[in-house]
């Protein structure tokens, strides 16, 4: 006989086991489906491919051939074929798929998300979580509000020596904590000049454009270089520069808005197609510290004890009151004054007399985006947004701090915030915090 207690104990799993809640053992595997099958949709799936409890079970693209190359990828790799979706929200709407793992051109992020939260999956979203600050918000809101774990791909959260080297920041290796330099010296060339052209066959032109304008086709619009087009992309500030922009937000502990910003560059050189700057300068200052940034696509050279590699550099500069902290893909070093804390002492003011001692460092350790999806995975089956390592709160706000910067180099003026993240009394600079949305791609003021 069943009693009524057990009624109700069967009828509240039910409730919870459904794919809007999925309940999963430390030994199931995580059905994902992958978003988004270019250049970085091919790194998801080698990366997913190299955990034991998941599972790629879908792919999703608006282009036939990158769909046919992608279950050709999974089914020779694994031997499996995955389904294969051509509108993301019938792969969201699938009761088969856990969670979905989003390597989107920036103006996808956000909405895709969203869908992906109001079917009850989980979410892994590439960096910059977002295309403008209303996106963070919303994106936030949503997690939230459909109790989902949802990822951020700014995987410096889950490389060891970076972890590291933040500890040690929070210990007081350099003392107090009251500055950071972030570096984008990313070498890149003009991307040349494409005409409009008919849209190839087996691309879906409309929904790859999706919230952002209808534009005619292009190749500079399609592929990469839809990351130098504000319609589809963030410049290389939110590109490359947005893991910078989280480490030296982490490193400074803030998780509050900035008193005011100023963006200045331009596009120079190039006579291209290309829309946003090839060098860009930003400066943030609170009350008691100061974050700047820095993005070349010009030839660079090395900037005192922070080295070259290659024709690249990005990384960051702490500066503390009794050193200084180097941190990038190659490890951290820890300089700090040979003289201590000398406030007073004679010969303090002198230039060039304080000597530095390298007092700690770390080589880079292995492993790149695959140990950011495990931590993935892992709060996937714990329920437990808080042990993400870049929670959509983290990787949302160091987007909108790209986008500050980008919204004071397109006004052309410095911008006050309040608390809110809102700029003072600028009511033009307050409307580039959003977009006009192209229906039906709207992201939702109510998530």
């Amino acid at each position: 006989m069943t009693t009524p207690r057990r009624q109700f104990v069967k009828a509240a799993a039910a409730v919870v086991a459904t794919p809007r809640f999925p309940i999963l053992g430390a030994n199931d595997r995580v059905q994902v489906g992958i978003v988004g099958l270019g250049g970085r949709g091919n790194d998801h799936m080698s990366d997913y491919g190299t955990l034991d409890d998941c599972r790629i079970a879908a792919v999703c693209d608006v282009n036939q051939a990158a769909r046919e190359r992608a279950v050709a990828t999974i089914s020779k790799g694994k031997g499996y074929k995955p389904n294969e979706f051509d509108d993301m929200r019938k792969l969201f709407e699938s009761k088969e798929i856990d969670a979905v793992s989003l390597p989107l051109p920036n103006h996808w992020h956000a909405l895709a998300t969203i869908w992906a939260c109001q079917a009850g999956k989980d979410v892994y979203v590439e960096k910059p979580a977002s295309h403008n600050m209303f996106e963070s918000r919303k994106m936030v809101e949503a997690a939230r509000k459909y109790k989902r774990m949802v990822q951020v791909g700014s995987q410096s959260r889950s490389i060891t020596h970076k972890v590291k080297a933040i500890q040690l920041l929070r210990e007081g290796a350099i003392g107090k904590v009251v500055g950071a330099r972030a570096l984008c010296f990313r070498r890149r060339f003009s991307i040349g000049r494409t005409p409009d052209q008919p849209v190839p066959p087996g691309v879906d032109w409309d929904r790859f454009l999706g919230p952002a304008p209808m534009r005619p086709f292009s190749l500079n619009r399609f592929d990469y270089n839809w990351h130098w087009f504000w319609d589809t992309g963030n410049g290389d500030i939110g590109n490359q520069g947005v893991h910078e922009m989280d480490i030296a937000l982490w490193g400074l502990g803030r998780n509050d808005w900035p008193k005011s910003v100023f963006s200045s560059g331009g596009k120079f050189v190039w006579q291209d197609d290309q829309e946003t700057p090839n060098t860009q300068q930003a400066t943030f200052t609170w009350d008691n510290c100061q974050m700047t940034f820095d993005v070349r696509n010009l030839p660079t050279p090395p900037e005192g004890l922070v080295p070259m590699r290659g024709p690249n550099y990005v990384g960051d500069i702490l500066f503390g009151d009794l050193g200084f902290m180097v941190i990038d893909q190659g490890g951290y070093k820890v300089y700090k004054s040979a003289a201590g804390n000398f406030v007073g002492a004679r010969g303090a003011g002198a230039g060039g007399r304080e000597k530095y001692e390298l007092v700690s460092e770390s080589a880079a350790d292995k492993g790149d985006t695959a140990p950011h999806m495990r931590n993935f995975i892992d709060a996937v089956k714990s329920r437990d947004h808080t042990k993400l390592n870049a929670e959509i709160e983290i990787g949302a706000r160091s987007a909108a701090f790209c986008h500050l910067a980008n919204i004071s180099y397109r006004a052309g003026r410095p911008l006050s915030l309040d608390a809110s993240g809102r700029f003072i009394g600028d009511a033009e600079a307050n409307a580039m915090q959003t977009r006009n949305y192209r229906a039906p791609y709207v992201v939702p003021d109510k998530v």
